[in-house]
């Protein structure tokens, strides 16, 4: 056991900078006899090629290897800053152990240091002590290090906001990495909050275990002399999404319904990104390198660890370098987030611990990613739990430089392929080229994943989710993979194949016509006009939309005023961003959505009580009704921006004839106390109780929209978003559609309209099947207007009401997408 004494640890420190510190704690070990001179430089040395950066403010300083000649005798020393010295950009020390290491007598200390890193309190305690005793009794053992006090409720630092997650997607690991990058640009210790479930703001993994879902409340705090600047570019970050983009590549314009008719067999998966294609099978499997446990000296095992990482942290850079250039910044931002989890302290520090306590470095690499992968795959949001995927597909690239083993590339043949795999990393995807690649279909993943993300933005046709009987499918053997449909057709013969061709090169004229044709109106081969509209978020949506040759706004969601901040949106606010929005449509039509959130988006200002099913709780018109203080402004400042251009109000989730009586009753005491100016006023339709009182509604109501997205989990008790239910909750069910069709009935015998702005309206079948239902207004994504207004223009109300007839007959989804 090393013995330490009070004259090797120096308290009250305030070094300057890293290197001013590296030479007192070098200082103390020279005054020891533990080392010479010349080990110093070699400390500083070793800074220049490895972090010896822990985590929880501790850094290890040491020297290299070929410098043990200096080492007099084994021994460390302490150096306390109380107040924190930078060691690398992000990461404060305030216990710096220097240690000189002659034999393996260092590694009981070592690994009382990784226990310590584990415990925060201790760390606190240990950097601000006055009694030296205190860190000797903590690294040798003589006194346990007393237990961090437990408390059912977490605790945050003085400094916090609370703020709610807007990204549609949550704080999955672009976003996160981004929050983690900023938040280490300062001094101040960071803590993020969700519930009982606390991060490290400054470690990426730990942000990701907190589950913090799209809508998700979270805090966070700060402590440090910078708390309050770095609390405030958080939230200025926060509010801004962490600079994510919503994912709007052009649309690509879908095939006709279409299946071969001399296919041998069909793998059904799901939709990952459009396109169809064929040709030869190429299978790809992984490798799964062996990793064996063979102990070695704990400082080479440490050189082996740092130089993977250096390694992989290099041709992460250049993997973000070549994506960006390819697909844009967003897509590439997956790989920093990638480079992040290198620099996880967690991951670090256990490994470490492992290595120390007699484990080689592949071995221990891999129990601490392996945990963690685990940890991330329980989250119950599907697109957290899949950056489970993420984390494995860096583990692997450090796993492999620890190994020796060879990145495992896919080798393609010199003709263009089909690939089917097990699983592709997102990293695979990323090196794949549309020129060889024809499109992929895997046995697993799901279509938010990482991978199918990077599909998308290259344009690569890609099916996932389809199974392991994908595994049997003979290499080299032709197919025909349709990514809309998420189908894959075996050994199509070449009438098939010439019909994929035809429909290619239908495709590509569709998609050129539409983008230029995209301000010409909807109006069918035989003059009948449907509206073509946008769903939009903000103003910058509202630019967008207009831009894409949408006719106005069929669904305004109004949450993203309430939801990026710590108190409501005042009526004028509300009023300035209406009237924006209103002006950028130039005198088209603005159906503005009433607040719609409920008990599964916590608000920090409403403090709603956590409901055990908040999708059949307190949400849309009825929160409106429970708080009035926010209904009323809400509804005053829709009626003042109606002077700026046509407009129309929708209230969500109406379930009963009472429930539009006491919200028309509202909106016209709002009218006339402001004098305002009479406007349409109708519902969405999104519960089956709506539908099925739809001839009592519709005589009072101006209109109806029918969110096809939450009337589809309504009626079939299904979570569009859970991974194994997807590929049941269509929309396109006839179920489903005789809902749609019910409501359409009960509106034309009033003399009223129907529009749709869920995302049936953004598919071509979709879109064909609702106009010939009667659907007179169709809300789509952005991306969509232009191909949705194409295909109504090249189509006839004729065909497409027998199609919608055919339809309502059908007794499956299946069978609706094969008409």
């Amino acid at each position: 056991m090393i013995e330490i004494n009070e004259r090797q640890i120096s308290l009250h420190a305030s070094p300057r900078d890293k290197q001013e510190a590296i030479n007192l704690v070098g200082q103390l070990l020279i005054d020891s006899h533990n080392i010479a001179p010349g080990y110093v430089n070699s400390m500083q040395q070793r800074e220049e090629v490895s972090n010896t950066y822990l985590g929880n403010g501790i850094a290890i300083p040491h020297g290299l290897n070929e410098h043990r000649d200096l080492i007099e005798r084994t021994g460390i020393s302490v150096l306390q800053v109380p107040a924190g010295v930078t060691w690398n950009p992000g990461e404060t020390a305030r216990l710096i152990v220097g240690i000189a290491a002659k034999s393996d007598e260092h590694i009981e200390v070592l690994r009382r240091l990784t226990r310590v890193l584990s415990d925060e309190k201790q760390v606190e305690r240990l950097a601000q002590t006055t009694n030296p005793q205190d860190i000797i009794q903590a690294l040798t053992g003589e006194r346990a290090p007393e237990k961090a006090a437990t408390s059912n409720q977490p605790v945050d630092y003085e400094h916090y906001f609370d703020a709610v997650v807007t990204n549609k997607t949550g704080l999955h690991a672009r976003p996160a990495a981004m929050f983690v990058n900023l938040a280490k640009s300062f001094k101040a210790r960071i803590r993020v909050r969700n519930g009982e479930r606390v991060a490290d703001g400054k470690r990426l993994l730990s942000l990701l275990q907190i589950g913090a879902e799209h809508g998700t409340q979270i805090r966070v705090s700060a402590q440090g002399d910078d708390a309050d600047k770095a609390l405030k570019a958080l939230q200025e970050a926060l509010n801004n999404k962490l600079g994510e983009e919503e994912a709007e590549t052009e649309q690509r314009t879908e095939t006709a319904s279409w299946t071969p008719r001399h296919a041998s067999a069909t793998i059904n998966g799901i939709s990952a990104a459009p396109g169809i294609v064929f040709g030869a099978v190429k299978t790809y499997v992984h490798r799964a390198a062996k990793v064996e446990d063979v102990a070695g000296d704990p400082i080479e095992e440490g050189e082996k660890l740092q130089q993977a990482l250096d390694t992989s942290k290099k041709e992460l850079a250049q993997l973000h370098a070549d994506v960006s250039a390819r697909s844009g910044a967003s897509q590439a931002a997956i790989f920093e987030a990638h480079s992040e989890f290198l620099s996880d302290s967690s991951i670090l520090q256990q490994t470490i611990s492992l290595i120390y306590q007699g484990h080689s470095a592949a071995w221990s690499w891999n129990q601490a990613i392996q945990e963690r992968v685990e940890s991330l795959q329980q989250l119950s949001d599907p697109v957290l739990a899949g950056r489970a995927a993420d984390l494995r597909d860096v583990g692997t690239r450090v796993q492999n430089h620890l190994t020796g083993t060879q990145q495992q590339e896919i080798h393609l043949d010199n003709h263009p392929v089909i690939l089917v795999a097990d699983d592709l990393a997102p990293s695979d995807t990323a090196t794949l080229d549309p020129q060889g690649v024809l499109g992929f279909c895997t046995v697993g993943g799901g279509p938010t994943s990482h991978t199918a993300i990077i599909a998308r933005s290259l344009g690569i046709p890609a099916i996932v989710g389809a199974g392991k009987e994908l595994l049997n499918v003979a290499d080299g053997s032709t197919c025909i993979l349709d990514g809309s449909a998420g189908k894959l057709y075996l050994q199509p013969d070449d009438e098939d194949i010439e019909q994929v061709r035809q429909l290619q090169q239908q495709a590509r004229q569709q998609e050129e016509a539409a983008r230029a044709e995209r301000f010409a109106p909807a109006i069918t081969r035989d003059q009948h006009r449907v509206e073509v509209a946008a769903n939009i978020g903000n103003v910058r949506d509202a630019q967008k939309a207009a831009e894409a040759g949408a006719e106005g706004v069929g669904l305004l969601r109004t949450e993203f005023l309430y939801l990026e901040r710590n108190s409501a949106p005042s009526e004028e606010e509300q009023f300035a961003v209406y009237r924006d929005i209103i002006q950028t449509q130039k005198g088209q039509n603005v159906i503005i959505r009433t607040l719609d959130i409920g008990g599964d988006k916590e608000v920090s200002y409403l403090n709603l009580p956590k409901e055990d099913n908040p999708f059949l709780g307190v949400r849309g018109v009825r929160l409106c009704f429970e708080y009035p203080d926010l209904f009323i402004p809400q509804l005053r400042a829709i009626y003042r921006a109606a002077t700026y251009g046509p407009v129309s109000i929708m209230f969500p989730m109406i379930a009963t004839l009472e429930d539009w009586q006491k919200a028309a009753a509202i909106a016209e005491q709002v009218r006339q106390e402001l004098n305002g100016p009479t406007i349409p006023i109708g519902i969405m339709v999104e519960v089956p109780s709506a539908v099925l009182l739809a001839t009592h509604l519709a005589r009072e109501i101006a209109f109806f929209s029918i969110g096809t997205n939450d009337l589809t989990q309504y009626v079939m008790a299904m979570d569009r978003g859970h991974p194994q239910l997807a590929k049941q909750a269509d929309s396109l069910h006839p179920a489903i559609l005789q809902m749609i069709w019910q409501t359409v009935q009960a509106a034309e015998q009033e003399g009223k309209w129907v529009g749709v702005c869920g995302g049936l309206a953004s598919e071509v079948l979709g879109a064909s099947i609702l106009t010939g239902l009667g659907v007179k207004e169709l809300s789509v994504s952005i991306p969509s207007v232009a191909t949705i207004k194409a295909h109504i223009r090249s189509s006839s109300l004729q065909d497409m009401q027998e199609l919608a007839k055919r339809a309502l007959q059908c007794r499956t989804s299946a069978e609706v997408r094969g008409l």
